[in-house]
């Protein structure tokens, strides 16, 4: 009996050995691990790390590639932003810096994209290429442009675009799209503003396959990655679904809580100048209003919106916007002031604390400032990207250009403050150095 027993023991343990002996093997061909481990490789080409070390990479990355990153998954599994712009409260805190600003060091992979859309009508072609060139110059993960633009621009974007270098062309994708109004009167939303610029509320209907963006004005120029503007999605909580900077620091002499006429979001509105879109939320969202008790979907919501206040709106497709998170507040969440810097932020003394801290992410020259002389802190910072050849060294032919020229702009009010233009800037270009020269330097060793 005893020996009966000895042999069924053996047999289970030999069954057992053979059950982990064929695991491990359709493991270790797993696809997703292979992928890591040949990545890691790669990366590890020219180096020696330890057995331990190699160990713990290939686990950290089959991690990270297991969960995904997509945005619309990251952001439905966060629960970071937990006392972090919650209600119509509105003005970013101090808490909020945790997720603001948050540098993206890590290096880009081939399938992270970013969508970045504008809308260009009239004269604005010169302004949008450099807005476009701005965000290429300093970001790390490939762009997907989403140009929507009138008829006679769109042949000369196709131009312009293919003429640019191909070490530029390989970081960016783009999409022209015509002018097109899902609802109502096509040719009362193109004049509702500036030309074309009520487009940006058709983002969501027309851009189905999207899951989320950022929305700029033309008239925007990024001075860090736009990858990291792009992290701010993952401070979302799970009812936020789109993202912008209020339209002014101080109440007193904000234009919403002086002159509108209208319901606006918190205690001064919002600039959409700069705007995050989960294209996804909205699409899938009933928006409260007051006109149906039920709630109504974006699509829905547009047409009756504009036709009940349009006797009482100024900036347009902004003001709709702030009529919708007036009465959805929850859904909306705020970033400082230094990711939408506009002239209002400093030719009436200096009024945004994150620009002076941390110096500017992301320049809005509204009012025109780009092509007068009323604001030259923002002209000179313009004209220099413009004017920046690709693949030319940016300290010397872009940062050294933009701080000789800063030194004649130091009697008006937005040029007193340097370094609320340069420091970002060069922060950025830093990284931008050690990213390309550096990190290729140490790989050649």
């Amino acid at each position: 009996m005893r020996i009966h027993c000895k042999v069924v023991a053996i047999a289970v343990c030999f069954g057992v050995f053979l059950l982990l002996y064929f695991l491990g093997g359709n493991t270790a061909d797993d696809p997703l691990l292979k992928e890591v481990v040949e990545e890691e490789a790669e990366e590890n080409a020219n180096s020696s790390p330890s057995p331990s070390d190699l160990g713990r990479n290939v686990a950290a990355k089959f991690a990270r590639k297991s969960s995904g990153n997509r945005p619309e998954e990251t952001l439905q599994g966060r629960k970071e932003a937990k006392s972090v712009n919650r209600g119509a409260g509105g003005n970013a805190k101090s808490k909020q810096r945790a997720y603001v600003g948050r540098p993206v060091t890590k290096r880009a992979r081939a399938e992270d994209v970013m969508h970045l859309a504008v809308v260009a009508c009239g004269n604005r072609l010169d302004e949008t290429l450099t807005m476009v060139k701005s965000a290429l110059l300093f970001s790390l993960k490939k762009i997907k442009f989403h140009i929507f633009a009138e008829d006679p621009l769109a042949p000369r974007f196709e131009e312009k675009l293919k003429q640019w270098p191909r070490s530029i062309s390989a970081k960016f994708q783009y999409s022209i799209y015509p002018i097109t109004f899902s609802v109502g009167n096509a040719e009362e939303w193109k004049k509702l503003f500036k030309p074309c610029a009520a487009q940006r509320l058709f983002l969501p209907v027309i851009l189905k396959d999207v899951d989320s963006l950022l929305y700029v004005d033309t008239d925007v120029l990024f001075l860090r990655p736009m990858d990291d503007m792009w992290s701010l999605f993952k401070a979302f909580n799970s009812s936020q679904l789109a993202a912008m900077a209020p339209e002014h620091e101080v109440p007193k002499i904000g234009w919403y809580s002086r002159f509108a006429r209208h319901p606006f979001y918190g205690v001064t509105g919002v600039n959409s100048g700069v705007m995050l879109m989960n294209l996804t939320r909205i699409r899938s969202t009933l928006f409260k209003n007051s006109m149906i008790p039920s709630g109504l979907s974006w699509e829905d919501l547009l047409h009756p919106l504009y036709q009940k206040y349009k006797n009482h709106i100024t900036w347009g497709d902004q003001d709709l916007l702030n009529i919708i998170f007036h009465y959805n507040p929850e859904c909306l969440f705020i970033f400082p002031c230094q990711w939408n810097y506009r002239p209002d932020h400093c030719m009436y003394g200096s009024n945004c604390k994150g620009a002076e801290e941390e110096g500017v992410s992301i320049l809005h020259g509204n009012r025109g400032v780009y092509h007068d002389d009323k604001q030259p802190a923002f002209k000179v910072v313009y004209d220099a990207i413009r004017d920046f050849p690709f693949e030319d060294n940016m300290f010397q032919s872009l940062f050294y250009p933009i701080q000789a020229k800063f030194l004649d702009t130091v009697n008006t009010l937005c040029g007193r403050i340097p370094q609320v233009f340069l420091k970002q800037i060069e922060k950025t270009m830093r990284r931008v150095f050690e990213d390309t020269v550096v990190h290729h330097m140490r790989r050649h060793k």
